[in-house]
């Protein structure tokens, strides 16, 4: 109840904040390509319930193709880099929070397609609400770079799915107040970090960057 207390004050709290930000970025992607500014997609979370999970829009209305993207995604806008780049469209998902489908740190959540590969030990991370962020969007904070140049949903079924699965099987392990405020303020840094670059014109790898 307090953990979903703080989700539910910092996610209010969050949303007032970052509206501004979000309806100049909402207007951006209209005015860059036709279709919807928000994009909604499936999400298995807590119970191994589905939900719709929030985001702005960053490709092409109705483009066809796997459910991850490499940094050399021909289906991304212009926009789509700029507000991927600085994880500006991730903001829309504290509307998630707020409604209970996620938490503000925990396991990330999947689409259905991948989570129908869980291996038992896997189908542990279905227990709890999934997270804004958490120990492997840390770890993966340029995860598009690490899919360019090949067939990104099977490098990421193959290779980069089990890091991130084991990644968050053991936050499930430590997990406690004091750690989600550090994956918080990590997280908070490295948005900033790029954010700060791409200003500068920046497109250098996050230290973060698994190698």
């Amino acid at each position: 109840m307090i953990r979903r207390g703080v989700d539910l004050a910092v996610g209010l709290l969050g949303l007032v904040m970052t509206s501004p930000v979000v309806a100049a970025a909402a207007l951006a992607v209209k005015l860059d390509s036709p279709g919807p500014a928000f994009y909604n997609g499936p999400r298995v979370g807590r119970g191994e319930r589905q939900f719709q999970i929030h985001k702005l829009r960053t490709m092409r209305a109705g483009a066809a193709g796997p459910a991850v993207t490499a940094g050399d995604d021909v289906r991304v806008t212009r926009v789509g880099r700029l507000l991927r780049r600085t994880k500006i469209d991730e903001l829309p998902q504290l509307l998630n929070v707020v409604k209970g489908d996620m938490s503000l740190v925990g396991p990330r959540p999947e689409h259905p397609r991948y989570v129908e590969r869980y291996t038992p030990e896997q189908r542990r991370l279905l227990t709890v609400r999934p997270g804004i962020t958490g120990p492997a969007t840390v770890a993966f904070i340029d995860e598009e770079e690490q899919l360019r140049g090949a067939d990104p949903e099977d490098r990421y079924v193959e290779e980069v799915m089990p890091r991130k699965l084991a990644l968050e099987l053991g936050y499930l392990e430590r997990a406690s107040p004091a750690t989600d405020a550090a994956i918080l303020l990590k997280t908070a840094g490295l948005v900033l970090t790029r954010q700060f670059a791409f200003l500068r014109g920046g497109r250098g790898r996050s230290p973060s960057q698994p190698g």
